[in-house]
């Protein structure tokens, strides 16, 4: 018997019987058959037992004689109804143990090795899940080596629970584990191509590097909308704006993942592709009603709802158009109460996006508020992106709560067990992501050989002409004369350099300088790499010079509706050498520009 459940002994109420002690001992016997449900009634009567020291000592005593019996309350146990035995393991625990299972924490290297304080929460407080961040990701055979560690720590807790191992890894922009796996295209190429299949490959492939690591929890698929093309937070992250499309596609992104093992989080519920804000910084507000999200941002997590997708991170972002009024969706029992769980039907867990991030903390006025607020509203896990002391007001608060407030108390009792019933289906089995990497298939698993194909082949599949109004295309050197490559990317200048003789190049910025204007005189063709909204200033002053101009657009393809008078451009959704070399590829005619917009380019 634990010191955790010792305390809880000695802090219970009063039997006024020896006959009431013998009664629970005899009932004790009972662990050994299979209703494990027993085990929880022993420990509740436990916590309904003895205030006065002797009578602790007394049922301790004789519940120390059945010790076997309360380790067979064990997160392996394949012989019991998952809803059984999650019941059971979330009635045994203490509100430590409960509380700790909603904590999902990141932690910071220290050469390599977790700082000592996340060891702590994870071997003292018993924290369901950690979050790997991109911080963690340099040395990809040192991160399998930590998780192997938390692991190992976690199955000493009472009931052998492993961690969630969580990340981002959407594939594209959003990759947080680096390293040596793959760089991948991205959902909008994923869009592009136009083929589910693609989606769930993409899936597939990203799901056995991270399982290969250990990593059990991946923060995707991001079916956020594209809906406003000054979003620079979404973009190239999202699948393009047609609901269903991007449905269909995270559908297949998410089983691709599951059948690696890795439990995929559709994001960010209800919706952040229509704001230009980045929740990091402020709340942003969305001025959408809910009739407009139903039948627009909804409807991705309705078709998921039904396929049983078993997370979905809730978002930081207001609609005060809605009944949720001013509080982000993230803090709303509206949103994720009556519309994820009663309209909707989804049944799975819902987790925060960082807690740490402005959106959060701003409208609550704390850390500890917000972390309650979310945990009301219908959160079962909230992330937070630093670790926090031990002691950290976020603990005690919360803790202090749940002592005080019962409905406090049920509430993240019930998030214990949706917790519980999530890993209980995932991280045991044989399909289930290693708990302990092996670290002699790290080395050969990361980079994996044959996705790095697929996705150079998703690559080209993705490439699309947005236009070619003087037939430019394909680009040869006698066509292209003088050609003057201007970008952002050293990449990109490589192989332009590779596949034409007389090429230069220059970095640009922002503002103009003359320098670059000197260059871009001399040529005869300008292929311009074009990234952000910084680029579009930059292009605006090549045009009185009368050059032939592509333009080479790279992650999102929105801001070529601000330069309609180039003379072609075509389309990569990611930065990647894959992606950049696909391009090339298009711009030379090697391969077809076969990919399509994911969304309405030319909208005004």
């Amino acid at each position: 018997m634990t010191g955790d459940s010792l305390t809880a002994i000695s802090d219970c109420g009063v039997f006024k019987a020896r006959d009431t002690v013998l009664t629970v001992c005899r009932d004790a016997s009972a662990f050994c058959v299979p209703r494990i449900a027993r085990v929880a009634f022993i420990l509740r009567a436990a916590r309904a037992a003895f205030r006065k020291p002797l009578h602790c000592f007394l049922l301790a005593a004789a519940l120390f004689f059945y010790t076997p019996a309360v380790f067979a309350l064990n997160f392996f146990d394949t012989t019991t109804d998952e809803q059984e035995l999650a019941a059971a393991i979330v009635d045994a625990m203490s509100d430590e143990d409960a509380l700790a299972q909603t904590f999902m924490l990141g932690w910071r290297d220290n050469a390599g090795s977790p700082s000592p304080l996340i060891r702590e929460w994870i071997s003292r407080r018993h924290i369901g899940a950690v979050k790997v961040f991109g911080w963690n990701t340099s040395d990809t055979p040192a991160l399998a080596r930590n998780i192997g560690t938390f692991q190992r720590l976690a199955a000493e807790n009472p009931y052998t629970i492993p961690l969630f191992v969580a990340t981002d890894q959407e594939g594209g922009l959003v990759r947080h584990v680096k390293g040596d796996t793959i760089d991948t295209p991205g959902a909008m190429a994923i869009g592009a191509s136009g083929f589910p299949e693609d989606s769930y490959n993409s899936g597939y492939y990203i799901g056995r590097e991270l399982s290969a690591l250990g990593i059990n929890m991946n923060f995707a698929p991001t079916v956020d909308l594209y809906t406003n093309h000054s979003s620079v937070l979404i973009g190239p992250r999202s699948f393009g704006d047609y609901p269903e499309y991007a449905g269909i596609m995270g559908i297949a992104f998410a089983k691709g993942l599951l059948s690696t093992g890795v439990i995929p989080t559709a994001k960010h519920f209800p919706g952040h592709g229509d704001t230009e804000l980045d929740s990091h910084g402020v709340l942003p507000s969305i001025d959408a009603t809910f009739e407009t999200l139903w039948n627009r941002e909804l409807i991705p997590y309705r078709m998921m709802a039904k396929e049983r997708m078993p997370a979905v991170m809730s978002g930081h972002i207001a609609f005060p158009n809605t009944d949720a009024a001013g509080l982000p969706a993230s803090l709303s029992q509206w949103f994720l109460g009556e519309v994820l769980r009663d309209r909707i039907g989804f049944t799975g867990i819902v987790i925060t996006d960082d807690m740490m991030m402005n959106g959060a903390t701003m409208s609550a006025g704390s850390l500890t508020l917000a972390a309650k607020k979310a945990l009301l509203a219908g959160n079962d896990i909230i992330m937070m992106s630093s670790t926090p002391a031990l002691d950290d007001p976020v603990w005690v608060n919360l803790l202090r709560a749940m002592r005080q407030e019962p409905e406090f108390r049920l509430r993240v009792r019930d998030a214990a067990f949706r917790i519980m019933l999530v890993k209980l289906k995932y991280l045991r089995g044989e399909n289930a992501v290693p708990l302990i990497p092996d670290m002699s298939k790290v080395r050969t698993a990361i980079p994996d050989k044959e996705g790095a194909v697929f996705f150079q082949s998703l690559a080209a599949r993705s490439v699309t002409l947005i236009k070619d109004d003087k037939g430019l295309l394909p680009l040869n050197d006698e066509k292209a004369g003088r050609l003057f490559l201007a970008g952002q990317n050293l990449d990109f200048f490589a192989l332009g350099k590779k596949y034409f003789k007389d090429v230069s190049s220059y970095w640009y910025s922002a503002p103009v300088s003359n320098d670059l204007m000197r260059r871009a005189a001399r040529a005869d063709t300008i292929i311009f790499y074009l990234s952000n909204r910084e680029g579009i200033e930059v292009l605006r002053s090549f045009r009185p010079l009368g050059k032939k101009i592509i333009v080479f657009s790279v992650l999102s393809p929105a801001y070529i509706n601000e330069v309609p008078w180039i003379d072609a451009a075509i389309a990569v959704y990611g930065n990647s050498s894959d992606s950049l070399l696909a391009g090339f590829s298009a711009i030379l005619g090697k391969i077809p520009a076969q990919g399509a917009v994911p969304f309405v380019l030319n909208r005004q």
